[in-house]
């Protein structure tokens, strides 16, 4: 969905992805692997590391340097 950031920092590392519709169903995917792949064929892995909200969305954090903007509203891997 969009990267975490604040009101004069955004951080790239950090991703909110919407998994699910409910905070329950949500819930079990905290600890799975995220995978994203480039256009070039790069793959990006992140873990999904806490809820964020009540409406289903949660917290990955990417181990390499951070995910392009273009990575924004593509659809990733959860494993």
């Amino acid at each position: 969905m969009h990267f975490r950031q604040g009101r004069h920092h955004v951080n790239s590392k950090q991703m909110i992805i919407k998994v699910a519709e409910t905070f329950e169903e949500a819930e079990k995917f905290v600890g799975k692997t995220v995978t994203w792949t480039s256009p070039a064929g790069k793959a990006i892995k992140g873990k999904v590391s806490a809820l964020h909200g009540r409406k289903g969305n949660v917290r990955a954090i990417f181990s390499e340097k951070g995910l392009p903007g273009q990575s924004l509203g593509q659809k990733v891997k959860l494993e």
